[in-house]
């Protein structure tokens, strides 16, 4: 099991809010991924990740998605990831669980369950069946996550586990870690290592994801 974060997709050209100075893209994360900052000024939301579904088009996989991908001929790979790009299915990952949601998804915003693609740009006025407001299929800060008990399920039967290029900072994200089987080996890859006090059995790569994965790679295999 793999638990991936914004540092996999740094070097497909996709920024990280935490690098530097808490902004992401030039926005202040509380203006534009927030529930308040949706109802407060919508159009501004929309267009933040109109900008960022243009970005992630552009994009493409790295090296890290790429020997993720090629995991799977050896081992039964599954992939967390807190990202909202699609990079991990280009790259050819089967088994990928979004814990933050989908940048190339839309919902409504009354009801959750109704969601849909979407390539283009979602506008003011767009409407789902429901006839409310489309928004982007994201989970914003201060949301519930749906999909952690899945993850948290997913991380409990684990033989292997890694985290690779996030800050483990990230709450539930970050609390994955405490549902790996007592025991099993650890591996985390990332340029500047989080804190892994509370985990055991630690191999520690401190690394950009491409050449932190396929020293990482280069570990796994023997073990398959």
């Amino acid at each position: 099991m793999v638990l991936t974060g914004a540092g996999i997709s740094a070097e497909s050209g996709l920024k990280t809010f935490r690098d530097s100075d808490g902004l992401w893209e030039g926005y202040n994360i509380e203006d534009v991924a927030t529930p308040d900052a949706f109802a407060r000024n919508p159009e501004l939301v929309l267009e933040f990740y109109n900008y960022r579904r243009k970005n992630v088009a552009e994009a493409e996989p790295n090296q890290a998605h790429k020997i993720l991908a090629s995991l799977e001929e050896h081992f039964d790979v599954h992939i967390i990831t807190q990202n909202i790009d699609d990079l991990h299915e280009r790259a050819g990952s089967s088994k990928i669980l979004h814990l933050h949601g989908e940048i190339f998804k839309m919902r409504s915003s009354r009801s959750e369950r109704l969601i849909y693609d979407i390539r283009g740009d979602i506008n003011l006025g767009d409407k789902a069946d429901d006839g409310a407001q489309l928004r982007p299929h994201i989970v914003w800060f201060g949301e519930a996550v749906p999909m952690i008990e899945k993850a948290a399920e997913i991380t409990s039967t684990a033989d292997i586990f890694a985290v690779v290029g996030t800050s483990l900072v990230v709450y539930p994200a970050a609390g994955l870690v405490s549902f790996t089987p007592p025991g099993i080996p650890c591996y985390v890859v990332d340029k500047k290592l989080p804190s892994i006090s509370g985990m055991r059995n630690v191999v520690a790569i401190e690394k950009p994801a491409t050449s932190g994965m396929a020293e990482l790679r280069d570990l796994l295999i023997p073990l398959s």
